[in-house]
Formats: C-alpha cells, structure tokens, sequence
C-alpha cells in the first residue's frame, strides 16, 4: 500500500499542473462515474488546492466540491507531458485532468470519490485520522495522547499502522522506523517508553520528508524485504513474520532491536 510519504509526493508533483488554474479537461472515463457528470459538476471551476493529509489525497475546487482519493493496494497517481505515454494502461484510468500543457491521472481507484469541503471534515475516515507525520510541524503530544489510549499489549509495530494513531507511516516504514531507533517492533506498547515512541517517529519523519519531495530513496532501507540478510548494524540475519489483523509481514533485527 502506498504510504504518506507517495501520496505528499503526488500531491506536489499534481499541485504545479492543477492548482490555480480551472483545467482545461476533466474526464471520468471509469464506468462507475457514468451518472455521476464530475466535469459538469466541475466545469469552470479553479483548483484551489491539492494537499494530503496520511495517505489520503484532496484535489479542492473553488466552489466547495473536493476531489478525494486513497489508493489502498492498487492504486495510483500520474503526471504527464501531453503526449507523454501513460505507464499504465489507459483503460487503467479513473480520473484524467488536463492543464498547463500536463495530464494528471488517477489509475484504478480503488478510492475516489468526488465529496463536499464539509465531508472532508466529517467523514469518519478522515475526521478519525491521527496527526500526520508529514505535518509542518508534528504534534507529537496529539500521537502520544492516541498511543496511550491503545491496547497496551499491542505491538508497537501495529500500533504504528493504526492511522488513528498516527497517518501515513505504513509497513515500510514501520519497519524502518523501529530498526532506526533499535526498538523491537514486537514489543507491546505499554512497555515503549514515551522517548521510544518518539525516537521511531523522529527517525522515521525526516526520511519520508525527503521521500516526499524527491520520490522514495531504495538507499534508505536496511531492513524491509531483506529477510536472511545480514543486518547493517550488527550483522544478524534479519527475521519476518506477519503482524497484526492484518498479517503485514515484519521486517526487524533480533540482534540489536530489543
């Protein structure tokens, strides 16, 4: 699944392109939106914004309709040069948007969903959603108080995918995050001390920052999909074991991650 850090970075690819300016198309070629008339609904209207909050996306229009997705496992997000060939099939689109000589498109859904300004702040799924890491300034206080508030025999891992807890960190960066600041992503959160559970988000904020901006770095992982490789830190075989509801395979050291 796509993890916050994508979805800010398609937000700031999309924003140059859409924001500001009403697009020149908008098409809804998916067979679901056939009654829905989203560029009828939408004719005329200035972007005002595109941003993200978690791992959801909000394309926001000047007359109070917000475009609203959330890719889940198979979805996506493109720009393109007109003209410039799609990387996945056309017949892949959901969403297509034309403006300053550019195409933005939304592949395969699975989430996208055309809502007012007042939904996106009543909506459960959003109005429920932890402080993002990728916030300006992260309200760690905010992500202590919903921790705390957990099942403290949870594992720290799988309360960090608990958006919320806290938005956007998914598995690959849970699994980054614990390794970076050594702490068994298996260990039950009421024995994480509140300075544990912030070195994780510490350490793991900056790196999905720079992600955001210039695209996920295949550098910065030393643990995730490296099972039976030795660790970067200590040498150790890296173990993996499915998590949570979930089953979301775990990436950790058992030699320096206690």
């Amino acid at each position: 699944m796509p993890e916050g850090d994508t979805i800010h970075h398609a937000a700031n690819r999309i924003r140059p392109l859409l924001e500001g300016t009403v697009p020149d198309e908008l098409l809804t070629p998916h067979p679901r939106f056939a009654a829905d008339r989203w560029p009828q609904r939408l004719a005329g209207q200035a972007v005002t914004s595109v941003d993200a909050y978690g791992k959801h996306l909000f394309v926001r229009f000047e007359g109070g309709l917000v475009i609203h997705s959330h890719l889940r496992m198979t979805g996506s997000w493109g720009t393109y040069a007109a003209g410039q060939r799609w990387r996945r099939s056309p017949r892949r689109a959901w969403l297509v948007a034309r403006a300053r000589g550019g195409e933005v498109v939304q592949f395969d859904g699975p989430v996208l969903e055309l809502m007012t300004e007042a939904r996106t702040r009543s909506d459960p799924r959003i109005a429920h959603l932890g402080p993002d890491i990728l916030a300006p300034e992260l309200d760690e206080a905010r992500f202590l108080a919903r921790l705390r508030a957990d099942d403290p025999t949870r594992p720290i891992g799988d309360a960090l995918l608990d958006q919320r807890t806290i938005a956007g960190i998914g598995n690959l960066w849970k699994a980054e995050g614990c390794f970076e600041a050594g702490i068994d992503p298996w260990r039950p959160t009421g024995k994480v001390t509140d300075d544990e559970a912030l070195a994780i988000v510490r350490a793991t904020r900056p790196r999905m920052q720079r992600s955001a901006v210039d695209g996920f770095p295949s550098r910065d992982v030393q643990v995730y999909d490296r099972a039976g490789r030795p660790c970067p830190r200590c040498g150790t075989r890296i173990a993996a074991r499915g998590m949570g509801d979930g089953n979301r395979t775990t990436f950790w050291c058992p030699g320096c991650q206690s």
